[in-house]
C-alpha cells in the first residue's frame, strides 16, 4: 500500500475503533510521538495507547487534507467538536514505520469531558 492509501486505512480503522487492527498497520518497532506525550515504541505500546484512548473518549477523524510525498503521508483532520490537527506518517512497504502528531490536547480534555491531571498544568 502507498502512503496514502495506508493512512486512509488508517482513518477507517480509528473511526471503527479498532485498536487491535489500527495496530497492525504499523511495524513491529514502530515510533508513535504525539508530541503531547513522550513517543511510544513498538506495535503493543501504539495498540495499548489506542486502547486506552478508546475507552475513555468518542473519537472521530474527519479527513480535510491529504497529502504524499515519498514514503510520507501528511494528514489534515478535525473532529466532529471542532478539534483539529496534523499528522505525519512514514510508511514503508505498507507499514507506519513513524507517526508524529500534533493537535490542542488540553482542548481535548475539555470537549470529551477528561478531567485534566495536575500534572498537565504544572506547578
Amino acid at each position: 500500500m502507498s502512503p496514502k492509501a495506508t493512512v486512509i486505512e488508517w482513518i477507517e480503522r480509528f473511526n471503527r475503533s479498532d485498536a487491535e487492527s489500527l495496530a497492525a498497520l504499523y511495524a513491529p518497532d514502530a515510533v508513535n510521538h504525539q508530541v503531547v506525550m513522550e513517543p511510544l515504541v513498538g506495535r503493543e505500546a501504539i495498540r495499548d495507547m489506542f486502547r486506552r484512548e478508546f475507552g475513555r473518549a468518542r473519537m472521530h477523524c474527519l479527513k480535510e487534507n491529504l497529502f504524499e510525498d515519498g514514503e510520507w503521508a501528511i494528514l489534515e483532520w478535525r473532529d466532529p467538536l471542532g478539534l483539529r490537527g496534523c499528522g505525519f506518517f512514514r510508511v514503508v512497504d505498507g507499514l507506519i514505520v513513524f507517526q508524529r502528531g500534533y493537535f490542542d490536547q488540553l482542548s481535548f480534555f475539555r470537549q470529551q469531558g477528561i478531567a485534566v491531571p495536575d500534572s498537565y498544568l504544572g506547578d
